[in-house]
């Protein structure tokens, strides 16, 4: 648990420099092609300064869907079973009653 709050932080700080970087950029006065020449440079030296930790927090962002993906999966059974269940048990009971009726 731990780990995935340390991850979220450390993604929101990257989102929050990303953004920061971005809005300085777009609101200098500067003519638009330089904005975006500087904002294109500035987010080259960004990924390949902190790249390994982009991927790092992507693959156990991956990791982490993949872990809810599967216990949503395991949920998602048991309670299918369940009502399976439920649906034998009150076929049953109805065939009971049925018998009972006949005879």
């Amino acid at each position: 648990m731990c780990k995935n709050k340390s991850l979220a932080f450390g993604l929101g700080l990257l989102a929050g420099v990303v953004g920061g970087i971005v809005a300085g950029v777009l609101y200098a006065p500067k003519p638009g092609e330089e904005s975006r020449q500087q904002l294109k440079d500035t987010a080259m030296e960004l990924y390949e300064k902190h790249s390994p930790a982009i991927s790092e927090a992507k693959k156990q962002a991956l990791e982490s869907v993949d872990l809810a993906k599967y216990n949503l999966e395991k949920q998602f059974r048991k309670f299918n079973n369940m009502v399976k269940s439920k649906k034998m048990q009150k076929a049953k009971e109805l065939e009971s009653y049925n018998n009972k009726q006949q005879h």
